[in-house]
Protein backbone atom coordinates (compact mmCIF):
# COMPACT_ATOMS: atom_id res chain seq x y z
CA UNK A 1 0.00 0.00 0.00
CA UNK A 2 1.23 3.75 -0.89
CA UNK A 3 -0.03 6.77 0.73
CA UNK A 4 0.62 10.19 -0.79
CA UNK A 5 0.37 13.24 1.33
CA UNK A 6 0.22 16.71 -0.10
CA UNK A 7 -1.43 19.67 0.06
CA UNK A 8 0.86 21.11 2.54
CA UNK A 9 1.99 24.79 2.69
CA UNK A 10 2.58 27.94 4.38
CA UNK A 11 -0.15 29.96 5.57
CA UNK A 12 -0.59 32.73 8.22
CA UNK A 13 -3.04 32.31 11.57
CA UNK A 14 -6.55 32.17 10.40
CA UNK A 15 -6.56 30.94 6.99
CA UNK A 16 -7.85 27.70 5.80
CA UNK A 17 -5.64 24.56 4.43
CA UNK A 18 -7.14 21.53 2.71
CA UNK A 19 -4.68 18.04 2.53
CA UNK A 20 -5.25 15.01 0.72
CA UNK A 21 -3.88 11.46 1.10
CA UNK A 22 -3.92 9.73 -2.26
CA UNK A 23 -3.77 6.14 -1.62
CA UNK A 24 -2.66 2.90 -3.72
CA UNK A 25 -2.63 -0.61 -3.72
CA UNK A 26 -5.62 -2.03 -1.85
CA UNK A 27 -9.42 -1.06 -1.85
CA UNK A 28 -9.42 1.89 -0.02
CA UNK A 29 -13.15 1.59 1.28
CA UNK A 30 -12.35 -0.98 2.95
CA UNK A 31 -10.22 0.67 5.25
CA UNK A 32 -10.01 3.05 8.44
CA UNK A 33 -7.62 5.78 8.36
CA UNK A 34 -6.41 8.81 10.37
CA UNK A 35 -4.41 11.84 10.48
CA UNK A 36 -1.46 12.78 12.65
CA UNK A 37 0.81 14.89 13.02
CA UNK A 38 4.63 15.63 14.78
CA UNK A 39 6.14 19.42 15.04
CA UNK A 40 9.54 19.29 15.48
CA UNK A 41 10.60 17.90 18.62
CA UNK A 42 7.98 16.79 19.50
CA UNK A 43 6.20 13.55 19.55
CA UNK A 44 3.46 12.30 16.96
CA UNK A 45 0.24 13.10 17.92
CA UNK A 46 -3.67 12.49 16.46
CA UNK A 47 -5.37 14.93 14.33
CA UNK A 48 -8.22 13.11 13.23
CA UNK A 49 -9.77 9.80 12.13
CA UNK A 50 -12.66 8.57 10.02
CA UNK A 51 -13.80 4.95 10.54
CA UNK A 52 -13.64 2.54 7.25
CA UNK A 53 -17.46 3.09 6.07
CA UNK A 54 -17.06 6.73 7.35
CA UNK A 55 -19.85 7.02 9.82
CA UNK A 56 -17.15 7.75 12.85
CA UNK A 57 -15.41 10.31 13.36
CA UNK A 58 -12.49 11.65 16.20
CA UNK A 59 -10.94 14.55 16.89
CA UNK A 60 -8.30 16.08 18.95
CA UNK A 61 -9.71 18.42 21.28
CA UNK A 62 -7.46 21.12 19.67
CA UNK A 63 -8.72 20.44 16.44
CA UNK A 64 -12.51 19.97 17.28
CA UNK A 65 -14.39 22.39 15.39
CA UNK A 66 -11.84 23.96 13.06
CA UNK A 67 -10.72 20.59 10.91
CA UNK A 68 -13.00 18.30 9.41
CA UNK A 69 -11.68 14.68 8.21
CA UNK A 70 -13.01 13.47 4.85
CA UNK A 71 -12.80 10.56 2.70
CA UNK A 72 -13.91 10.07 -1.18
CA UNK A 73 -13.70 6.15 -1.65
CA UNK A 74 -13.94 6.61 -5.61
CA UNK A 75 -11.07 8.57 -5.52
CA UNK A 76 -9.29 6.68 -2.81
CA UNK A 77 -8.30 9.80 -1.28
CA UNK A 78 -8.61 10.61 2.60
CA UNK A 79 -8.74 14.46 3.03
CA UNK A 80 -8.13 17.33 5.92
CA UNK A 81 -9.75 20.37 5.73
CA UNK A 82 -8.37 22.60 8.25
CA UNK A 83 -9.94 26.15 9.25
CA UNK A 84 -9.18 29.07 11.46
CA UNK A 85 -5.55 27.83 11.29
CA UNK A 86 -3.32 28.80 14.28
CA UNK A 87 0.68 28.67 15.27
CA UNK A 88 0.28 26.03 16.90
CA UNK A 89 -0.68 23.76 13.91
CA UNK A 90 2.69 23.89 12.23
CA UNK A 91 3.94 20.86 11.96
CA UNK A 92 4.76 17.81 9.38
CA UNK A 93 0.95 16.23 8.73
CA UNK A 94 0.87 12.02 8.38
CA UNK A 95 -1.72 10.02 6.60
CA UNK A 96 -2.04 6.40 8.20
CA UNK A 97 -4.14 3.77 8.05
CA UNK A 98 -4.15 0.08 10.03
CA UNK A 99 -3.21 -2.90 8.56
CA UNK A 100 -6.33 -4.68 8.73
CA UNK A 101 -9.54 -4.57 6.45
CA UNK A 102 -13.01 -3.27 8.01
CA UNK A 103 -11.48 -2.82 11.53
CA UNK A 104 -11.74 0.45 12.98
CA UNK A 105 -8.90 0.83 15.63
CA UNK A 106 -10.56 0.90 19.48
CA UNK A 107 -8.83 3.41 19.98
CA UNK A 108 -8.30 5.29 17.22
CA UNK A 109 -6.20 8.04 18.77
CA UNK A 110 -3.06 6.17 19.69
CA UNK A 111 -0.77 5.89 16.85
CA UNK A 112 0.19 2.20 17.47
CA UNK A 113 -3.08 0.86 15.41
CA UNK A 114 -1.78 2.71 12.61
CA UNK A 115 0.49 0.45 10.06
CA UNK A 116 1.06 2.23 6.92
CA UNK A 117 2.50 6.32 6.84
CA UNK A 118 2.51 8.74 4.01
CA UNK A 119 5.46 10.49 3.76
CA UNK A 120 3.94 13.75 5.71
CA UNK A 121 3.79 17.10 3.94
CA UNK A 122 4.38 20.33 6.18
CA UNK A 123 2.04 22.88 7.13
CA UNK A 124 3.58 25.89 8.60
CA UNK A 125 1.30 28.64 10.34
CA UNK A 126 2.75 31.92 10.66
CA UNK A 127 1.01 34.80 12.93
Amino acid sequence: VQLQASGGGVVQAGDSLNLSCATSGRTFSNYAMGWFRQAPGKEREFVASISWSGNRRYYADSVKGRFTIARDNAKATLYLHMNSLKPGDTALYYCGSPANPRYNPPRPFERSWYASWGQGTQVTVSS
